[in-house]
């Protein structure tokens, strides 16, 4: 089965940049009428200047439920419906458990486990009332595996992940479609809004070094991350890998699951590079 893209309404959530923006320009060169959103709101108008058609532009933080539900009825009111949405706004955060304070657990889960599931809820029932819509939710390579500093961040990764898949097993047979998107590293800018301590819990004074070693190490830009997506939603493949790292450690993951988790822990300097993977 292929989903065809021309003309839908596509709901897109952390548009101001990276693969949200990218996903905005793709899809737009596919005739779709967009509904964007981001918690920057000079960066959102950044991304709608860039688009042929003006899309309907909110900014709101995806953590707020009412904010999202306030977006979702007003999309709903100037499109009078929604084909696709795009859970894709997300932070990341560097910081080994025994360290992590609440405050930071719940800012990022906030943002990358709730924002999703507001998202998806605000619009799934009329999806559910039309019998027809897609729902595309990204984790992360680290939803697929875990990684040292990384816990909070890879717990709302498959949080994410095990959320999504099983509401694809809830929504056979209705018409509407869950997918789960795991990037890779991608070159996005989720590395300068991230929140990184040091290995004795200190907070970093700045995040140069590790987005100078992000930037070395994320090997996919945001345009070909976004046309991966669109060609996993054009399928309905429900689960996209972006990236080919995520290829790579997704086979290994199912080959060898101890194996790699090792291997990976190993990798410090590679994996504090990916943190925001």
């Amino acid at each position: 089965m292929k989903y065809d893209l021309a003309n839908k309404i596509v709901v897109i959530t952390g548009a101001g940049s990276g693969i949200g923006r990218a996903l905005a320009k793709r899809l737009a060169e596919q005739k779709c009428r967009l509904a964007l959103a981001d918690i920057d709101a000079r960066a959102l108008a950044e991304t709608a200047a860039e688009l042929p058609v003006p899309p309907l532009s909110v900014p709101f933080d995806v953590s707020d439920r009412g904010a999202v539900n306030d977006f979702a009825a007003r999309v709903q009111g100037h499109y009078g419906q929604v084909d696709v949405v795009i859970n894709n706004a997300g932070v990341s955060l560097s910081q080994r458990a025994a360290f992590t304070n609440f405050d930071d657990f719940e800012w990022l889960m906030g943002i990358n486990f709730w924002g999703v599931v507001y998202g998806t809820t605000a619009f799934l029932p009329g999806m559910l009332e039309r019998k027809e819509g897609v729902l595309v939710n990204v984790s992360s390579l680290y939803g697929l595996i875990g990684m040292a500093a990384q816990s909070a961040y890879a717990a709302s990764k498959h949080a994410v992940r095990g959320y999504t898949e099983s509401l694809r097993l809830e929504l056979l047979d209705t018409g509407v479609h869950a997918l789960c998107v795991h990037p890779g590293g991608i070159k996005t800018n989720i590395a300068r809004g991230a929140r990184i301590y040091e290995p004795d819990g200190a907070r970093t004074e700045s995040n140069a070094p590790f987005i100078t070693r992000f930037d070395r190490t994320a090997i996919t830009t945001a345009a070909s991350a976004a046309d991966i997506v669109v060609r996993g939603i054009r399928h309905l493949k429900p689960r996209i890998l972006v990236g080919l790292d995520a290829l790579v450690i997704d086979s290994c993951q199912r080959l060898a699951p101890i194996k790699t988790a090792t291997l990976v822990t190993r990798l410090k300097p590679v994996a504090r590079g990916n943190a925001a993977c």
